[in-house]
């Protein structure tokens, strides 16, 4: 694993865009070393590297002000969401501007009609959701944490819906972005479909901020569904649960979504959300349509868990118990944690074709006992992307040394299964070592885009290609 490393530092440049800034935004640039540091929080195990100052934008003329000023005298700017990500992408390795987009929190607009809306990127998927919820409509994508839209473009973040409902990249119709030299440019409209030109959008999503500055998307929505109905289903191995998701996706249920807790993840649930589950590999899923749909795509599951030693299935489309589940897998990371009291969390993911999954999961298992590390695995395994928590004491050097072999072994072993380092986390600082392994010369041509859009290297240098 790589850790994160200072990047040369433009003293004067900082030091001159901080004074124009300040006179620009007044109170809304700060520089005490709290909020710094919270900008440049990461929750996984890479040191905190701090901006110089972070300004609270709120249109995107301001925004385009920002990178103008930075341009001018090539200054790093880091965008910031809600700041959520797991692999270092909000670090500032030298220095520069953090730009603060939570007050850009408006939704825009709401076409019922097409099943579109506009959003400023501060909005989070759970406002938006709330103010969709009288109109009938929801935005499905759901990584867990209420991270900002604008943040789960730039990482291409998916999540628990992703089986049925696609990703960040199926759900972006077009956005707006400020770009490297602070030009404001839109990369299509609202039309479902377009072959006009390079699909910039697509570009932009993923790149984490690195060719520009995400300000406005508009999305994909989708109807709430008639019925939704839950189920549970308990397994004898992970193996047996792997087989059971590969033959009901072979089998064409579309299921909304299907989640794995191991054995250890299931323990960690009972404790922290109050639930008695057997402490055995286990099945979530929900289904979505009309009564009479929902309900025979949990029955056909059943009858395909039964073949796989599957029990203590139980269905159920009361929202009570089904949102106790979900919020109970949500809080995974967080129940995880007290397994080892007082440990550190390094999260990671990978993804694998959907056949190679059952194999993956399990030698991550066999490599994690190996080594001695507690490492609970949950995942979206509709779609063959599992995560891994190791819980390391950071005071000891070689825990740390084992978790960064696990984590750099399960990076290895999902690109030699044809799959990749990252199913949603992204790149960031910790990954770049593994994009060349997976993607080869591809990723001269990303260096080359790179180059091309931000000659300066000021748009959060230091994430996704390798120095």
């Amino acid at each position: 694993m790589v850790q994160a490393t200072a990047l040369p530092r433009n003293e004067s440049g900082i030091e001159a865009a901080i004074g124009i800034l300040k006179q620009r935004f007044g109170d809304r640039l700060q520089t005490g070393a709290a909020i710094r540091e919270q900008h440049g929080h990461t929750t996984t195990w890479i040191e905190n590297q701090r901006p110089d100052a972070v300004v609270f934008a709120h249109t995107t003329e301001e925004v385009s002000d920002i990178v103008k000023t930075c341009a001018a005298h090539k200054v790093p700017v880091i965008a910031f969401g809600t700041g959520t990500s797991l692999e270092g992408h909000v670090n500032a390795p030298a220095g520069g501007i953090s730009v603060d987009l939570t007050e850009m929190n408006r939704v825009l607009a709401v076409h019922s009609e097409d099943l579109d809306c506009v959003v400023q990127p501060g909005v989070t998927r759970e406002d938006l959701n709330t103010h969709l919820r009288d109109q009938g409509l929801f935005f499905p994508i759901d990584p867990g944490a209420n991270a900002s839209l604008g943040g789960m473009a730039a990482t291409r973040a998916s999540g628990t819906n992703a089986v049925r409902y696609g990703t960040m990249k199926d759900n972006v119709l077009s956005l707006e972005a400020v770009m490297p030299d602070g030009q404001v440019i839109r990369t299509g409209r609202r039309a479902r479909k377009s072959s006009a030109g390079y699909d910039l959008a697509r570009l932009m999503i993923g790149a984490e901020g690195t060719l520009g500055i995400i300000t406005e998307l508009t999305l994909r929505l989708h109807g709430i569904p008639e019925a939704i109905s839950s189920a549970r289903c308990s397994f004898p191995t992970v193996d047996a649960a792997c087989q059971a998701v590969m033959m009901t996706i072979q089998y064409g249920i579309p299921v909304a979504r299907i989640e794995l807790l191991d054995e250890m993840s299931v323990k960690a649930a009972n404790a922290y959300s109050g639930l008695t589950l057997p402490e055995t590999p286990l099945l979530l899923l929900e289904f979505h349509g009309s009564e009479s749909g929902a309900a025979e795509q949990a029955e056909t599951f059943g009858q395909i868990a039964q073949e796989f030693g599957g029990a203590d299935f139980a269905a159920t489309s009361s929202t009570e118990e089904r949102n106790k589940l979900w919020q109970a897998r949500h809080d995974m990371y967080w129940a995880s944690l007290q397994l080892r009291p007082d440990a550190h969390g390094m999260s990671t993911d990978v993804c694998v074709p959907i056949s190679r999954l059952a194999e993956a999961v399990g030698a991550a298992q066999d490599k994690a006992t190996e080594l001695g590390l507690i490492a609970p695995i949950v995942g979206h395994v509709g779609d063959g992307n599992f995560h891994t928590l190791p819980l390391i004491d950071m005071e000891n050097a070689d825990e740390i040394a084992k978790a960064n072999e696990f984590v750099g072994w399960l990076n290895d072993l999902a690109i030699s299964m044809e799959g990749t380092c990252t199913g949603e986390h992204g790149i960031g600082q910790g990954k770049r070592p593994y994009l060349i392994k997976e993607l080869g010369a591809a990723t001269q041509y990303m260096a080359a885009i790179k180059a091309a859009l931000d000659p300066d290297n000021i748009m959060n240098p230091g994430k996704i290609l390798s120095d």
